[in-house]
């Protein structure tokens, strides 16, 4: 009988370890996810994580509220935390059990979409402008007429990402608005330069990182990190930052309310504030992080790349999108649904 207890005990405490190892079921947007990250991950900590992609807020949002998910962890932009947050749909980070929060970086803890970072860790930032291969195109990229106002060189040849807050923004700024704006007189310009450029671009699509660098399109409304990632493949590409204005973008990591896997959530999140983790979240997507001391395992070329280090005369046109009102969100969705048609 001792021994048959003695098995019986082994066969528990097995059980239980493989249940520590458990699993974890992260949420993010494609293409944005080190596979070395979740390597060095599970191999730290006996953690599996399934990682589920997304191509935009507004999914993500969506199948979150809807329930029932399954997901751990969401990866939401600072405009949409929120939005989150309002819904009750993440948690409240319980910071005790984060002892690397002290790594994220001064200037992005006290951020306006979320204060002391009770709810989000840093994931990456980045800026949405434009991406041109100056073998076709030779004329300014630093402008957002180039998909508004589109240039016979890239007519049929121009992609615009189906990113609602990003590309109706960028319209609203061209034509002399504010992100957010309830000013009807803007959004009838911003609304009305969109529809009239639309019949001059190829598509309106994701994958720019493999089309672009495949000269698959000749330019396309792009994020600074995916153009960078374009640039290594095809030495034509540039990006271009425009100076009408244009949108700054930080994606942070929240904890569903609903999660299941929250141990291995809350050790996810306490890994990636290791410097040199990461690091390796911006070595793979080729964004910056928010963490403090990541610099140092970054590689040599993010840290002087043009689509990364932004030019001084470039940098006051970036702003990063607020939560829009009710009735500024409406507008915008009307704007976007009228774009579609």
């Amino acid at each position: 009988m001792k021994k048959l207890l003695s098995a019986t005990a082994l066969l528990l405490a097995s059980a239980s370890l493989a249940g520590a190892e458990g699993v974890l079921n992260l949420y993010n947007w494609g293409n944005y996810t080190s596979p070395e990250l979740l390597k060095k991950f599970e191999e730290e900590t006996g953690i599996k994580v399934t990682v589920t992609d997304y191509d935009s807020n507004d999914t993500a949002l969506a199948k979150v509220a809807a329930g029932g998910s399954g997901f751990d962890l969401v990866v939401p932009s600072a405009n949409y935390v929120p939005i989150f947050v309002e819904k009750g749909l993440i948690r409240e980070l319980d910071l005790t059990r984060l002892a690397n929060h002290g790594n994220i970086a001064p200037e992005w803890v006290d951020v306006p979409w979320d204060k002391g970072r009770k709810f989000t860790i840093p994931w990456q930032w980045g800026s949405t402008g434009i991406a041109v291969n100056t073998s076709v195109y030779k004329g300014d990229p630093n402008t957002s007429a180039v998909f508004l106002q589109v240039p016979d060189e890239l007519k049929g040849k121009i992609n615009v990402v189906p990113e609602m807050n990003d590309i109706v923004n960028l319209a609203i700024m061209f034509v002399g608005g504010e992100p957010c704006t309830e000013d009807t007189e803007v959004l009838k310009k911003a609304r009305d330069a969109l529809l009239a450029a639309k019949p001059d671009w190829l598509s309106m699509d994701y994958g720019a990182t493999e089309k672009m660098s495949n000269n698959d399109w000749a330019a396309s409304v792009n994020w600074n990190g995916s153009s960078m990632r374009i640039r290594l493949a095809n030495p034509d590409v540039v990006f271009g930052f425009p100076r009408e204005g244009y949108p700054l973008f930080m994606d942070s990591v929240a904890l569903l309310s609903d999660a299941k896997n929250v141990e291995e959530a809350y050790k996810f999140l306490d890994f990636i504030m290791i410097p040199e983790n990461a690091a390796m979240i911006s070595s793979f997507a080729r964004y910056a992080n928010g963490i403090a001391g990541s610099e140092a395992f970054m590689p040599e070329d993010m840290k002087t790349a043009p689509e990364v280090v932004v030019p001084e005369e470039f940098r006051a046109a970036g702003r990063f999108l607020p939560t829009c009102s009710p009735k500024a969100t409406e507008y915008v969705t009307a704007i976007w649904t009228e774009l579609q048609k």
